[in-house]
């Protein structure tokens, strides 16, 4: 059903028992698909550097691997679920980030999704922007061929289909925080919710 579920844009499959355990959520009525050829993600805001890399190019750079339980704020889980990629923080010290910086948010290419992070937030070791999940290059349907992957906290903090990092001044709250959900998404710390900690 895991295989079926990567395909179904409904998510109706994420109904079914054993379907795969990952529900299909997206805030628009359709995504493109973006392939190693024109997928390009940008770094930019308050930086020395600013960088756009492409999917091979991040890559290229020293990878990370964490398994870790997914939980989502609706009150699924999946555990152990192995992400890989580069840690955030490797991004944001390349593009040197300047004095006064306090944040970061996350856009998609979706052209909807963004999410935000404290730059404290943004500099664990346990944040991703990730390529790889069960092991596989990540699927379109589970946000890929990039997305970031916030291991502690709720699952809607880790955006799909990400295409823009910028560093700015000041937390700016993502698509579901300005309808309501918590800026700070701590898995068993937020949203009125005890789930055990992912981490």
């Amino acid at each position: 059903m895991g295989a079926v579920a990567d395909k179904d844009p409904t998510g109706l499959t994420g109904l079914l028992p054993n379907g795969g355990g990952f529900r299909y959520y997206s805030v628009t009525t359709s995504v493109p698909e973006k392939t190693a050829a024109d997928y390009r993600l940008t770094v930019d805001g308050l930086v020395d550097r600013p960088a756009t890399y492409t999917l091979d190019s991040l890559k290229a750079l020293p990878q990370t691997r964490m398994v870790r339980d997914v939980q989502c704020v609706t009150g699924w889980r999946v555990p152990e679920t192995p992400f890989e990629g580069v840690r955030l923080s490797a991004l944001l010290d390349a593009a040197g980030v300047r004095p006064g910086a306090k944040a970061i948010r996350f856009t998609c290419f979706d052209g909807a999704y963004s999410e935000s992070l404290t730059l404290e937030q943004a500099r664990r070791p346990d944040v991703l922007v990730a390529t790889r999940m069960r092991d596989e290059p990540l699927a379109h349907a589970h946000g890929g061929p990039v997305r970031l992957y916030v291991a502690p906290m709720y699952f809607y903090k880790s955006a799909k289909w990400l295409s823009g990092i910028t560093v700015t001044d000041s937390v700016r709250p993502g698509y579901w925080e300005e309808l309501g959900y918590d800026v700070d998404a701590w898995v068993g710390r937020s949203n009125g919710r005890d789930d055990a900690p992912t981490v």
